[in-house]
């Protein structure tokens, strides 16, 4: 609106984009339409913070503090820690030609393009590290988000600069209409990569759907390639049904189709280097995940075997291991490789060497909540505001606000142990 530009200051306007033709010298390699589209939409978040911003009472996105508050601590000249978050955000902006919502980034600079979406609380396992062996109490059907409110949030986040969503669950696969969102989420402009983790029970049956709805990856959790075990961890039956996706997946062109294990002392640690010899001669990537407190999985410090402590194991059996280069800053992964082989391992090193600092992931609970970090007890309903007809623009203020109060890091295992939190299941990892 011409009455918004009216209110900002040049001296906001931190937003630069180089526009060109066809894909020379543009980094993103937006074509004009799309760069010009990105710069609107990069304006458009800019002048809505400014407007905001201006006005008392009102809590800015970037800091929490009220305006007033703000205002009273600026005519003291004392610094405020939210004017140089402010700062350091605006600084961290500018210094990228091409633009990205300032909505999705926070304090810290991180941009988070990259969105979780769990489609149920429900699951038909009942893994130990996952849900308590007494089970759940799951949200009454009314109060999770329909199919219409998930494709919704999803365009919003899209718009917004997120270029890859996960669906997860609980069990994502047990949800009737996964292949109709997965198309629906398809159509989104913008959207680059579309993937899903999966304890694979449905894998052989729905695969071939999902592909051709546009799935582009997928995780499967799997924790022991022993099947007696696999049913004293997940509590039910289903190792071969698992094995059948995973090999259904290569056969469908996954590369890499990714196998989640998370690694518990006394449990499973005794079968990394069987787990490592899968990827000899197929396309897996095999991720060892540090065990990870949650609400109700009985975590303790001693189950818990850290990267290094794999690492060892496995450079015993096969001390040719090597570290490959990080494919890309925000990648939660420290990927190795045998020499030869087809595949390769990566570790999940949550607990003994964080990546906070690199983190651009945000999640939306089953119930509609959003988590701008898995570890942190911090949400916010996003269905009761979509419910009470909030308009789009005060949807991504209010997303604004809950990432902009992201914290630096996660409290540390030991804290996050004692903290309450959801269990995994109705989270959705």
């Amino acid at each position: 609106r011409p009455s918004l530009s009216a209110q900002v200051p040049p001296a906001r306007w931190h937003c630069r984009v180089t526009v060109c033709e066809g894909k020379q010298n543009n980094s993103r390699g937006l074509s004009r339409p799309m760069a010009a589209a990105a710069a609107q939409r990069g304006l458009r978040c800019l002048l809505l913070r400014a407007v905001f911003r201006g006005q008392p009472g009102i809590r800015g996105c970037r800091s929490g503090v009220p305006a007033r508050q703000q205002q009273q601590q600026q005519a003291l000249q004392v610094p405020s820690a939210s004017a140089q978050e402010i700062t350091r955000r605006k600084g961290f902006l500018s210094e990228h030609a091409a633009p990205f919502s300032a909505f999705l980034t926070d304090q810290f600079g991180r941009q988070h393009n990259y969105l979780r979406i769990s489609l149920t609380e429900k699951c038909n396992l009942r893994c130990q590290y996952c849900m308590p062996e007494e089970g759940v109490q799951l949200t009454p059907k009314a109060e999770l988000l329909t199919t219409q409110e998930i494709i919704t949030l999803a365009g919003l986040f899209v718009n917004e600069g997120v270029d890859k969503i996960r669906l997860t669950g609980g069990e994502p696969l047990i949800r009737p209409d996964v292949v109709d969102i997965i198309a629906q989420l398809r159509k989104l402009e913008g959207l680059q990569t579309i993937a899903i983790t999966s304890n694979g029970i449905n894998l052989p049956r729905l695969l071939p759907r999902l592909k051709e709805a546009g799935l582009n990856a997928i995780n499967i959790s799997l924790d022991t390639l022993v099947p007696a075990k696999y049913e004293f961890i997940a509590r039910r039956k289903g190792f071969h049904k698992v094995m059948e996706g995973i090999h259904k997946a290569i056969e469908l062109g996954y590369d890499p189709v990714k196998v989640n294990c998370v690694v518990m002392r006394g449990l499973n640690e005794d079968e990394l280097v069987d787990f490592v010899a899968l990827t000899e001669k197929q396309p897996l990537d095999v991720r060892f995940i540090e065990y990870m407190p949650f609400d109700g999985n009985k975590w303790n410090f001693k189950k818990m075997v850290s990267y290094k402590e794999m690492l060892d194991t496995i450079k015993q059996r096969w001390p040719e291991l090597e570290k490959l280069p990080c494919e890309e800053a925000s990648s939660t992964a420290k990927a190795y490789k045998v020499p030869d082989f087809q595949g390769q391992v990566s570790f999940i090193t949550s607990m003994s060497e964080h990546f906070c600092g690199s983190c651009n992931r945000l999640r939306i609970t089953a119930d509609g909540n959003l988590k701008v970090c898995l570890f942190g007890n911090s949400e916010v309903s996003l269905r009761d505001y979509l419910r009470s007809n909030a308009t789009k623009e005060e949807l991504v203020q209010i997303i604004g606000a809950a990432v902009g109060r992201k914290k630096k890091q996660h409290a540390g295992m030991f804290n996050i142990s004692q903290m309450k939190n959801r269990p995994m299941i109705l989270i959705g990892g």
